[in-house]
């Protein structure tokens, strides 16, 4: 075979080929561009390569009439010894030595004299320094295609190699690719290797495999330090907290000693759980054990950044201000910090004293400030923080443009967010899902769905936290059919549907009604994890199928699977929604005494709640004035709510004022107030409320209802009449109340209060929006179609009965989410039984479900 290849070379990197000459046309040339710069050429039958088979070496190239190659490399003081020693000076050495080993295929004879380049080294040693280099410095898809390359000539991949390719793995988190090197490991035997143990725990942390990390590090023979930190931080990152604080015990029983690099690690677990007890624990475990009186920078960073996102600040600064040597990241730890605590002007004052001190902050320092800003809803200092990136002629990088449209969109700020994605040049994954995270915050679905659409069209593939995004959008708006839709997309790409991607979608389809499915999804999942358990259990509550909720809490204790907080509040809401008094009053004894959690605020909201709902005002005030913590306006709230469905002004009245005097501004307790008057017949006394709530400027706020229509969802407001078909909707509202006079119903002018003639309020009734949603539902759905609606209030007891009538009259199954649970509307009745509890007559789930959904 005769091989011409006439290339030039700039600067000691091979260009793309002008010309390609085979003689031979059943030898097989395979081509792989690594970078702009380079190509690599591989021969597929491996022969035996000889000097006149090469291409031209590089001492060749810089004699050849047509080069222009001027190549000087910089030699390093001390060559290293090894390759693992051995660190490159740029990468663009690192890529001219690929291409040299590439063209000379190992033939020493003709190897290059780079004085930074290890002479005599195996090919396999070669080729792991040039992985190893290109994983170094973030290029692992370079790494990986020399690794493809080498398994195309059945390349011997040793101990050395194997780590580092995981490495890259990670980076880029080819799970997959993951899996066959791990299956390559076993096969060699490879596994008994610690090094390889903790490079392959790394990888499926790093792409959120935490359950075959942890399979990995069980099965380990030999562990070292790294192996536990490792296993540690990667339960940590992937949000698996109580598995981390176990293992951290495991490790202390073990006696094994953990390194600063391990401390750091746990220490930040427990700035993530705001577990305090336990962070003052390891600080008291650093300062015993640390070589001399003073800690570590990093430790002690570590440990103030605990305090601070623990709440603090005070402990804190203490630490920051004992620190003799302050680093930039101490700083920015520190300024965090008081921004996270609400210390605006604290970390302003921080932040300009440091310049004074000649520590300039970095692009992680402005990174880590704008996260903080975007999760405390700071907007003003964020945006000074942006402007101060302008000025002081910061690079904006992808990643600082990323973390500026994340806080713009939790800010709810969406035209800065969009503006700056839109100027935003070769946008990534990360910058997409940051923006269409932005409008599902702002519940902008149509917007968020069309962006989706641009970001398919430019070729970039969604992430898993995308598509999450998009079913969180759809969950909170009650879109099932754009839910459903991303659900076939998932399908059809064959995206991977981990525990975090099922659980989403078991939620999506719970909060838009269409519980039978979420429950398939459930119970057909292979995995579960507590967020999923969580997800049904809180999926039943709102459509009121309590003894459900309780026999899937029954099923989660067979399987070993501990509840934590929000497992309770899901259950405890359903009790109160089934109307299940005893059932709840005996989960919140086991919430304490069996399980051992503190109950938290929401708990005592919900047995206020379950307790007000089934008339016990009484016990529901007496338990308020028990409780261990002051309470807010959620418990206050649920009995001034308990006391308008039970018709007790007096009660009412009081709890209303506690409310007041902790929000005075919050215009909902003021309406309440209002409410509570007007339905006692106080007349004066609720204009009094009214008046006083225009003359600060509060506004009520108005229910709205939205309806899904063919993927497109429409919004109504009370007495809105803005629709396009807003006369074909008034004909419809004509037609139904017709039908409903003649089916006997009268209208609940108890709901409308407001001291106006019982006309006027027949009317208002007629016009609410979740009626002019359903006439707009049954005018553009075909016959038996199912209605949803979505709405932001409650359902007033009025609009409740005609619903139920009219699910019968025109024998539509009409599903209401409201803001506090579902209403399934079927021939006349209601799943909620009027606020009773359901009896089922012994109904197994699924028959129920079947039935109630279709």
């Amino acid at each position: 075979m005769r091989l011409k290849i006439f290339s030039l070379v700039n600067k000691g990197q091979i260009t793309k080929p002008r010309f390609f000459f085979l003689e031979k046309k059943k030898q097989k040339i395979h081509i792989t561009h690594v970078s702009k710069h380079m190509m690599t050429m591989m021969v597929s039958t491996k022969p035996q390569l000889t000097p006149s088979l090469l291409p031209l070496t590089i001492q060749q190239l810089q004699h050849h009439p047509h080069s222009t190659l001027k190549f000087n490399p910089t030699p390093l003081q001390t060559p290293p010894t090894s390759p693992s020693q051995h660190d490159l000076s740029t990468l663009e050495q690192t890529k001219q030595i690929h291409a040299h080993i590439i063209k000379t295929h190992f033939h020493h004879a003709l190897q290059i004299p780079l004085n930074d380049f290890p002479s005599g080294l195996s090919p396999s040693a070669q080729w792991n320094f040039v992985i190893t280099s290109y994983t170094k410095r973030n290029q692992p898809r370079n790494a990986l295609n020399v690794y493809a390359q080498l398994r195309k000539m059945d390349f011997e991949v040793d101990n050395f190699m194997a780590p580092s390719v995981l490495k890259a793995c990670g980076q880029v988190s080819w799970t997959q690719l993951g899996k066959e090197i791990h299956g390559f490991v076993l096969k060699k035997g490879l596994d008994r290797d610690v090094f390889v143990g903790n490079a392959l725990m790394l990888m499926y942390g790093e792409c959120a495999c935490v359950e075959y990390a942890r399979l990995v590090f069980d099965k380990m023979m030999e562990r070292d330090v790294v192996s536990w930190s490792t296993m540690i931080r990667s339960l940590s990152r992937n949000k698996e907290f109580d598995m981390a604080l176990e293992l951290i015990r495991e490790m202390n029983f073990m006696q094994v000693r953990p390194s600063e690099v391990a401390m750091v690690s746990m220490v930040n677990l427990f700035a993530d759980t705001a577990n305090m007890r336990m962070g003052k624990a390891m600080h008291a475990y650093v300062i015993r054990n640390s070589n001399n009186e003073h800690m570590g920078v990093p430790t002690t960073t570590a440990l103030l950044d605990m305090y601070a996102k623990c709440g603090h600040l005070g402990l804190a600064r203490q630490l920051f201000n004992g620190l003799t040597q302050k680093t930039v990241v101490s700083w920015t730890a520190m300024i965090a910090g008081c921004i996270r605590s609400n210390r605006l002007e604290e970390g302003t004052k921080l932040f300009i004293r440091m310049q004074e001190e000649n520590i300039f902050p970095n692009e992680i320092t402005m990174l880590s400030l704008i996260v903080e800003c975007g999760f405390t809803g700071a907007l003003q200092l964020g945006k000074q923080l942006h402007a101060y990136i302008l000025r002081n002629g910061f690079s904006v990088s992808l990643a600082l443009a990323t973390a500026l449209v994340d806080m713009y969109g939790k800010c709810s700020d969406i035209r800065n967010a969009r503006a700056l994605f839109d100027s935003t040049q070769n946008r990534d994954v990360m910058i997409w899902t940051a923006m269409l995270s932005a409008y599902a915050q702002a519940n902008c679905i149509d917007q968020a769905f069309n962006l989706f659409d641009q970001m398919r069209t430019s070729g970039v593939r969604p992430t898993k936290v995308t598509i999450v995004s998009l079913l969180s959008l759809c969950a909170v708006a009650g879109a099932l059919d754009l839910g459903k839709w991303v659900h076939s997309y998932i399908d059809k790409e064959r995206v991977e549907v981990d525990c975090i991607l099922n659980t989403a979608l078991v939620d999506m389809y719970a909060k838009c009604g269409d519980i039978n499915a979420a429950g398939r999804l459930f119970i057909e999942a292979i995995s579960r994890d507590i967020c999923m358990w969580n997800a049904i259990i809180t999926g039943f509550a709102m459509h009121g199928y309590g003894e459900e909720a309780l026999d899937i809490f029954a099923e989660m204790e067979r399987q070993g699977v501990k509840p934590n907080d929000i497992t309770f509040i899901g259950l405890l809401h359903a009790c109160s929604h089934a109307g299940l008094v005893t059932e709840g009053k005996k989960l919140f004894e086991k919430m304490v005494h069996t399980f051992g959690l503190v109950p938290q605020i929401e708990h005592y909201g919900c047995m206020v709640d379950l307790l007000g709902r089934a008339g016990l005002l009484d016990e529901a005030h007496e338990m308020i004035k028990s409780m261990p913590i002051k309470p807010n306006t959620i418990v206050w709230g649920a009995l001034v709510a308990a006391c308008r469905l039970h018709k007790n002004p007096q009660l009412g009245e009081l709890a209303a004022t506690q409310l007041l005097e902790i929000e005075p501004e919050n215009c909902g307790y003021n309406v309440l107030m209002s409410n509570i008057y007007a339905a006692a017949n106080r007349w004066s006394d609720a204009a009094g409320v009214r008046k006083t709530m225009k003359t600060v400027g509060m506004k009520k706020e108005p229910g709205h209802s939205v309806i899904e229509v063919n993927g497109t969802v429409h919004e109504f407001l009370m007495g809105d009449q803005s629709h396009p078909q807003i006369r074909r909707i008034n004909e419809m509202l004509a037609e139904m109340r017709r039908k409903l006079n003649e089916a006997g119903y009268v209208p609940d002018t108890s709901t409308v209060l407001l001291n106006i003639d019982e006309e006027e309020k027949e009317t208002a009734l007629t016009y609410h929006s979740e009626k002019l949603a359903m006439a707009f539902g049954l005018i553009s759905t075909a016959p038996s179609t199912p209605i949803r609606i979505v709405k932001n209030l409650r359902v007033c007891n009025d609009c409740h009965a005609a619903t139920k009538l009219l699910s019968k009259i025109y024998g539509r199954v009409i599903i209401v989410r409201d803001r506090n649970r579902f209403h399934h509307f079927r021939e006349g009745y209601c799943s909620c039984g009027d606020y009773c509890s359901i009896t089922r007559n012994g109904m197994s789930l699924w028959l129920w479900l079947q039935r109630d959904t279709p």
